[in-house]
């Protein structure tokens, strides 16, 4: 039983080191001290799982071409598809060579976790690739910028203009002779009728029947 228990924390051990040199590696984008640790971990687990006999040719040859589709989008960034499939399918060799069942799930999620966990805390100190600046948004919409969700017209406060179409209670006003799209206070308002803008918040135009 603790034999069993020590195999199972060995390849949690060695998933945990896998995963974290395929982050490392989309970190940085250059072949490094990771990958080397990730090929020497991947090596052991995959060689102990076949010699036990608990994985076929196939279900590496599915973990080697998650790992290859990885580095063309490494070396080649496109939208980010082979990233994706290349760890979608490294995810489903493992799970199959655990043996496919619950325990497997159970192991490479604390796996994924605690690598999750490592990569947290060295990623300040790594530099970035191309993939990587694709993959993480480092600008805001800010107001200082020029972003702005929606035109301040302070402006039109005190205005005067006429209902294009009926306000139940929101719709069309022509303004200056620009049709504006506005909300009355609550009541509905005839089309053709006069009304006067009260307030401005936003896109919020909020006008009452002159």
């Amino acid at each position: 039983m603790d034999f069993i228990v020590d195999i199972g924390a060995l390849q949690v051990l060695l998933l945990t080191v896998m995963f974290l040199s395929v982050m490392v590696e989309i970190k940085t984008g250059g072949m490094g001290i990771g990958v080397l640790l990730g090929i020497v971990a991947a090596g052991v687990f995959w060689g102990s799982q076949y010699t036990r006999g608990l994985v076929e040719l196939y279900h590496i040859a599915v973990f080697l071409a998650g790992v290859l589709m990885i580095i063309v989008e490494i070396l080649l960034p496109t939208v980010g598809l082979l990233a994706g499939l290349g760890v979608a399918a490294m995810l489903y060799s493992i799970v199959l060579a655990l043996g496919g069942d619950i325990g497997a799930l159970a192991a490479l999620g604390i796996a994924l976790i605690i690598s999750v966990a490592a990569f947290m805390l060295i990623v300040s100190r790594l530099p970035s690739s191309k993939l990587w600046n694709k993959m993480v948004l480092r600008t805001s919409s800010r107001e200082e910028a020029g972003y702005v969700s929606a035109a301040q017209q302070s402006e039109l406060v005190g205005k005067t203009g006429e209902v294009l179409t009926e306000l139940r209670p929101s719709g069309t006003v022509r303004i200056d002779g620009r049709p504006v799209d506005v909300i009355s206070e609550g009541a509905f308002i005839q089309k053709g009728a006069q009304v006067v803008v009260l307030s401005v918040n936003g896109s919020r135009i909020v006008v009452r029947e002159a």
